[in-house]
């Protein structure tokens, strides 16, 4: 099967009976398709055209997003066929490893066909589709010719070839795919580089985004295309203005890959966008948009850490713009772009953790934490937790805290989802763990854990520790909270209660995590 070519190929998220009604548009009955030799099906040239990659009117300055997933789309159907292939051929299922060889082989002929019909291949992409088309033509013979043999060895020697040239076959379309929309992505990208008409390069970057919600292989294709290079030209022309934002967001997008990361590296990006935070003249969407670049490049999850060198020439400029984008706020959004930025830069540096305290940021967040419109969701909690548990273990930070009556936040503990969303939920544990991670660093100062236990964190985290339910199963969250109570106790002996002692502080810690983890949910 095509490697990774699944992966970025998502099904839209529609109703199953519309789902198979739009995939039927993309499939072919194979007997039809073997008479016809697949030859186009002419259509009336008034008529908007059904073709698999562009339409009549599609080509030029008017590709759009549609074409591209269709192209995914039937990409996804001959996979799909592919695979089946390679188990059917696993399991000696002649009859049906040649009826799935005659149908990829219509399919793939189809849509090269169709795709030259619509767009001029570059010479690279043509020598693989004559190749691949060999190829399938080759998968038929064999295969066929295993339909009229039981000669056992004969069979064995066939299925080596045949998986060999399947693999062939695979590895061939998803280079060809790749081809083919790094081709797509190329025409979107001139219309940004060469158009001065903002609706014009307006809708080409909306195509781009939109395709970045595709998967990281496709923000690849679209990074080693060039497409923050030209996003960054759009965002330094003043003519441009309204488009900062939205150029901002699809560069945010494309930076989920390390190709994306080091395109912006290559054109000094780190510092052009420190000085648009650092902007007060910049409308507050473009600031937002620019720490959501940020956020992106600052993500724990990025194994490369060579672009990192020069965002820490601007350290200082870029946290206390971000504690201040936090700190005007408009709305939700933008103080939960802030808020990650910021989160994800105190991982990595102690240093942001001694400007932010510098700086006021326990007051800043905490006064946004009551602010209903600028963190309304456990989204947004998760950021601001995140951020204390990092600062907690500078000593200013405890000081802060109490000053700022933050413990009450702390021993809460009780973020639930509004919503069965699986991603609520898990920004819900997040806070729970952070949130006791926070109160096990700061009761290291015996006022600290004597404020918790004056504000009833101990029953909390007790329920936390025995409830499976409270925590949703979570394991990161029982551990969080077995060393906060453990930190309170040992801090306050008398606030834990014998039983409880017992089970929950005596014991190695992988003992009373086992003993939790196995609790039923109606155990009290």
């Amino acid at each position: 099967m095509p490697k990774g070519l699944l992966g970025r190929m998502h099904a839209i998220q529609v109703d199953s009976v519309q789902r198979w009604m739009e995939d039927l548009r993309h499939m072919t009955e194979v007997e039809c398709m073997c008479v016809l030799q697949s030859k186009p099906i002419g259509v009336d040239e008034d008529a908007p055209g059904e073709l698999i990659v562009s339409g009549a009117g599609a080509i030029g300055q008017h590709v759009t997003r549609d074409n591209l997933q269709t192209l995914l789309k039937r990409a996804l159907v001959v996979s799909t066929e592919l695979g089946k292939m390679f188990q059917r051929l696993e399991k000696g299922r002649w009859q049906r490893v040649h009826s799935t060889a005659v149908r990829v082989n219509c399919h793939v002929r189809s849509l090269i066909q169709e795709y030259s019909t619509a767009r001029n291949a570059p010479p690279e992409m043509q020598k693989y589709e004559k190749s691949l088309l060999e190829k399938c033509m080759e998968l038929n013979v064999i295969t066929e010719r295993c339909l009229h043999t039981e000669d056992e060895y004969f069979l064995k020697s066939m299925k080596e070839a045949i998986h060999e040239i399947l693999t062939d076959v695979s590895d061939s379309f998803s280079h060809m795919i790749d081809m083919a929309l790094a081709n797509e992505i190329q025409i979107l990208i001139c219309q940004i580089e060469d158009s001065d008409n903002v609706f014009a390069i307006s809708t080409a970057i909306s195509n781009l985004l939109s395709l970045t919600q595709d998967g990281p292989q496709l923000c690849s294709i679209i990074a080693k295309e060039g497409a923050v290079v030209a996003l960054l030209k759009i965002c330094r022309q003043d003519c441009f203005s309204s488009l900062y934002a939205q150029a901002l967001r699809t560069v945010a997008s494309i930076c989920c890959v390390e190709e994306g990361i080091s395109q912006l590296e290559k054109v000094d990006g780190i510092l052009f966008l420190a000085d648009i935070l650092t902007d007060s003249t910049c409308a507050e969407g473009t600031r937002a948009e620019a720490a959501a670049v940020m956020a992106q490049i600052t993500s724990p999850h990025h194994t490369s850490t060579q672009h990192l060198a020069s965002f820490l020439e601007s350290m200082q400029d870029i946290v206390t713009a971000l504690i201040n984008l936090c700190k005007s706020a408009s709305c939700g959004e933008v103080f939960l772009l802030a808020s990650a930025a910021l989160a994800n830069i105190t991982f990595f540096d102690s240093m942001a953790c001694e400007i932010l305290l510098q700086l006021n940021a326990v007051h800043i967040l905490l006064q946004a934490c009551r602010d209903r419109q600028r963190v309304d969701t456990p989204y947004s909690k998760d950021q601001v937790v995140t951020i204390l548990a990092n600062l907690s273990v500078l000593e200013q930070c405890t000081a802060d805290v109490l000053e700022e009556k933050g413990m009450q936040l702390l021993v809460l503990l009780n973020e639930k989802p509004s919503s069965s969303s699986p991603s609520e939920s898990a920004a819900c544990e997040r806070v729970q763990q952070k949130a006791a991670v926070t109160l096990a660093r700061l009761s290291r100062d015996p006022l600290v854990a004597q404020t918790a236990i004056q504000l009833k964190a101990v029953p909390r985290l007790i329920e936390l520790c025995r409830s499976p339910g409270e925590r949703n199963n979570s394991d990161s969250v029982l551990v969080a909270c077995l060393a906060a109570l453990r930190r309170l106790a040992a801090e306050c002996p008398d606030s834990i209660g014998p039983s409880d002692h017992q089970q929950l502080i005596k014991p190695r810690l992988v003992d009373s995590f086992l003993l939790c983890s196995n609790m039923e949910e109606s155990f009290v």
